[in-house]
């Protein structure tokens, strides 16, 4: 109706034909008006109509006044909104990937915020850099000796005060409470330096993983990120990289290789969690969309 009323304006005696919800070009001719010689493109834009589902439709007149006009429909989808999410990261020392994923949301290579750090150890150096960074440090859980830190149902309490969407643990020793994994199923993850299932489990962590791995005569090693249940380290696997055990390798020269690559995967797969790109497969397996191509996932 618009474009009905705009162009009686220019062609009083002509009528545009009503436009169907049609995904086809088609075309009117118009009377030629030399008068008009200077108008070579008007472009209408409608309401939103329901046979649309959520599309725009924008119809372009182009004007050849000597010969004819060709009206052509297009449907233009909105662009889907993904909100920002909010992070809780899990650390029980340094904390070193703790502080790639703050930095990678910091130069907005995620889309996201890290809105608390919870650890087991205040003084640790992850708890300090948090701090210096002024990123609210909770201290859990309860023990004797810190009974400042909160129970499992007050820690759940403050994360969803905080409106947390994810928890990512980065180097946290302890066992995650029954009641964390129920109030965020699907929705913690933690990354560990071996290819699980091999050298997971309890009193796999840190350097001792790396030891073991050389002892077995293993060729590759390499961090998993996976999600969190019960137990330690048998959670559904997300991501894997590989790296290769050289001949000469001590325990150190494979942990430093490793957690370079620790580093940068943690950095993509929090990318896709916080950009929506996580899928499961119907026999429960994770798995992430490409970003480039949504056809392929890894």
């Amino acid at each position: 109706m618009e474009a009905q009323n705009l162009l009686s304006g220019f062609f009083p005696n002509y009528k545009i034909p009503l436009i169907q919800a049609s995904k086809k070009p088609f075309s009117s001719y118009l009377p030629s008006n030399p008068s008009f010689q200077s108008y070579n493109c008007v472009s209408f834009k409608t309401h939103h109509s329901p046979c649309l589902k959520g599309s725009l439709k924008k119809i372009f007149f182009c004007v050849n006044a000597s010969e004819n006009a060709v009206l052509e429909e297009k449907d233009y989808k909105k662009p889907r909104v993904v909100k920002r999410k909010k992070l809780a990261v899990f650390i029980s020392g340094g904390g070193s990937n703790f502080k790639s994923v703050h930095e990678a949301c910091f130069e907005g290579l995620v889309h996201g915020d890290i809105v608390v750090l919870v650890t087991n150890k205040p003084d640790c150096g992850g708890a300090e850099y948090a701090k210096n960074k002024e990123i609210p440090v909770v201290l859990f859980p309860r023990t004797k000796d810190a009974p400042d830190g909160l129970s499992p149902s007050d820690l759940v309490a403050a994360l969803r005060r905080l409106e947390v969407d994810f928890i990512l643990l980065a180097g946290y020793l302890k066992l995650i409470p029954a009641e964390l994994i129920q109030a965020y199923p699907r929705s913690i993850l933690n990354i560990h330096p071996s290819l699980l299932p091999a050298f997971g489990g309890k009193g796999y962590y840190g350097m001792k993983v790396h030891k073991a791995v050389i002892a077995s005569g293993a060729r590759y090693s390499g961090p998993t990120i996976h999600f969190v249940d019960e137990h330690y380290d048998t959670g559904r696997i997300l991501a894997q990289r590989v790296v290769p055990v050289l001949a000469n390798d001590t325990a150190e020269d494979l942990a430093a290789r490793v957690l370079h690559e620790e580093h940068q995967l943690y950095v993509e797969v929090t990318a896709a969690l916080c950009e929506e790109r996580l899928i499961w497969r119907e026999d429960g397996v994770p798995l992430i969309q490409n970003k480039e191509n949504p056809n392929e996932y890894s």
